[in-house]
């Protein structure tokens, strides 16, 4: 696997199971880079406020965001029906957008070697990173996979109702006022409904390498 010396930076975007965040974490294991899922960001903001119901929403995740541990949040239960229902909705708001973002530029800035991935992090946060996805990905085959990840929380939970609900988060973050969910002119489109993980690594691996290439020479 090849390390980098030098410091690049890459985003990622894609709607809801594109295959966004396997992809940008392949990418950041193989070539050592800090990842970060601005998506999970959302959930855990959802996470919060629906455990605590706090009055001033605003206020309330300022606090939390402040000092938070991103790493804490991969042992949270954060893939929940529920939770990704209300990330759509405080997805809208663009003061909690703003707390959100500034937390991503933080990690960046503390992070010059990294990929983050979410739904404007080539247009809004990573604007100039040195190298920009976007995925996409039928939305039947979108449904299959997220389908297969949440019956292993809720095993009653049925195919047409988590299609129903992408179809659903995919319409709103294109049309949302605040940061739609756009393909920046410069990103490179990868289709994760026709390759598998390996592959999906291997097309973007090929560019990673002509990135650094001409950035830096061989």
């Amino acid at each position: 696997m090849k390390k980098i010396k030098k410091f690049i930076q890459i985003s990622c975007d894609g709607g809801a199971a594109t295959g966004k965040s396997t992809g940008a974490k392949m990418i950041s294991k193989k070539y050592n880079l800090k990842f970060l899922s601005s998506g999970l960001l959302y959930r855990y903001a959802s996470f919060l406020i629906l455990k605590n119901n706090p009055i001033n929403k605003v206020g309330f995740l300022k606090r939390k965001f402040k000092n938070l541990n991103y790493k804490k949040l991969e042992k949270i239960r954060l893939h929940t029906p529920q939770i990704s229902d209300y990330s759509a909705v405080i997805a809208k708001k663009n003061n909690i957008r703003l707390i959100l973002k500034e937390f991503q530029k933080r990690f960046a800035k503390k992070n010059p070697n990294c990929c983050i991935e979410g739904r404007d992090i080539s247009t809004k946060i990573l604007p100039g990173s040195d190298l920009k996805f976007f995925f996409k990905c039928n939305l039947n085959i979108a449904a299959m996979r997220r389908h297969k990840e949440l019956k292993k929380i809720d095993r009653k939970i049925k195919y047409k109702d988590v299609k129903k609900s992408l179809k659903i988060r995919n319409i709103a973050d294109t049309k949302r006022k605040n940061s739609p969910l756009l393909k920046h002119r410069d990103s490179i489109e990868i289709d994760t409904g026709k390759l598998n993980k390996q592959a999906m690594v291997q097309k973007m691996s090929i560019y990673v390498e002509r990135m650094i290439i001409k950035k830096y020479g061989k």
